[in-house]
């Protein structure tokens, strides 16, 4: 049976991304968006607003680290990956993340500058 694991998020970054190296050598950016959503309902504006981690790896995470800075509106697209880590107190925590295959960056620049658009191949991240 076919499977879909496909992530379109547009929001702006609630820090700076990290970058980091594994220890095999490979480099990858992280940071977090703030995506909100704004509905009406009897008349009030009432919104909410999630927050998700990203990394990108590779060239596009370098991308990442040079062009986006806290506030940077944002359009990510990936995969969603769940990891899973030992807390102090011995339990097994999970925590889920996007995996970015591609991004641009939305915020509006001078009109002499060209839009940056990245995209990275899927190879180029750890599994």
């Amino acid at each position: 049976m076919p499977a879909l694991n496909r992530v379109q998020l547009i929001g702006n970054l609630g820090r700076d991304p990290e970058s980091k190296f594994t220890p095999t050598g490979k480099k990858v950016a992280q940071f977090s968006i703030a995506v909100t959503n704004r509905w009406k309902t009897g008349g009030e504006t009432k919104e909410n607003t999630e927050w998700v981690n990203i990394e990108a790896w590779g060239r596009l995470g370098e991308i990442c680290q040079d062009y986006l800075k806290k506030g940077s509106l944002v359009y990510v697209e990936g995969r969603l990956k769940t990891d899973k880590y030992e807390a102090k107190e011995g339990d097994t925590k999970y925590f889920t993340k996007v995996v970015a295959l591609a991004m641009q960056m939305l915020d509006r620049k001078p009109s002499e500058e060209p839009m940056i658009t990245a995209e990275e191949d899927i190879l180029d991240f750890e599994a």
